[in-house]
This record gives C-alpha cells, sequence and structure tokens, in this order.
C-alpha cells in the first residue's frame, strides 16, 4: 500500500481510466477486517446528515462519473469512496479529512471493489469509437 496521501487535486490530473484506478489501487485482500466488532462506527457515519450532504456535493463535482471522468457515467448505485483509507481513529478523532472533498471521488461497486482488492476484470471498459466502412467487430 502507498504511503503517500492520495487527493483528487492530483487524481483530476491524470487523463485516462487506466492511470486514475493505478493511482487509487490499495491491494487489499476480500474479508480483510477494517472496523470488525467496531462497525457500528462507519455506519453511523455514513448514515450522518453531514456524510449525506456532502455525499452530493462529491456526485455533482464529478458530474455522476466513475473515478470522475466524462465518459464514464453512473447509470445506478454511485459509490463515495474515500481515497485515503478510514480508520476508527478517524471517526472516534473527528478527522476532517473524511469529511474533505479533496480525498472523496465517485465510482461503481466494480471499480469500487478493484481499487480495494485488486480484481481489475470487472471494470468499464472504453468505448471503441466506430466509423463509415467499420466492418471489424468489436
Amino acid at each position: 500500500m502507498r504511503s503517500f496521501k492520495r487527493s483528487y487535486s492530483e487524481l483530476s490530473r491524470l487523463a485516462n481510466f487506466e492511470e486514475r484506478y493505478d493511482y487509487l489501487q490499495l491491494n487489499g485482500s476480500v474479508g480483510l477486517e477494517t472496523f470488525g466488532g467496531e462497525r457500528y462506527l462507519n455506519q453511523r457515519f455514513y448514515t450522518s446528515t453531514e456524510w449525506r450532504q456532502l455525499r452530493y456535493e462529491v456526485i455533482a463535482r464529478d458530474r455522476g462519473c466513475d473515478l470522475g471522468l466524462d465518459g464514464y457515467e453512473i447509470h445506478d448505485n454511485i459509490i463515495i469512496h474515500h481515497m485515503n483509507p478510514m480508520s476508527i481513529d478517524d471517526i472516534e478523532s473527528h478527522n476532517q479529512d473524511i469529511l474533505n472533498p479533496e480525498y472523496l471521488i465517485s465510482v461503481t461497486l466494480a471499480t469500487h471493489n478493484a481499487i480495494h482488492y485488486g480484481t481489475d476484470t470487472f471494470l468499464a471498459k472504453p468505448i471503441i469509437e466506430r466509423s463509415p466502412g467499420d466492418t471489424q467487430l468489436w
């Protein structure tokens, strides 16, 4: 896992989906506990009025697009991903970084899981532009 702090400012400078995914990738393990018995803390956080309002602001900023990238519109559930994993201490100490749009990005469930667990096989594929006379199948 990278030790630097990921940010929207840096992410938005990356031109394509693959570069943005690589920047955010955590390479975690499925089933690795993050909150364990303290899961109620993050559930309380994610149902707070403050989080819900911020969530809509991030979606608007990202124009409802996966990784905030035009052409990757999200047509179902939008997940707001913490670019820097949130901890129990962050919630208990009221760390303002977990409520800072600079460290949040809109993603699909598939992208979210790929970032956390490194399963990029389900990531969105770029649209192949067709042209007149193009007879090659996708």
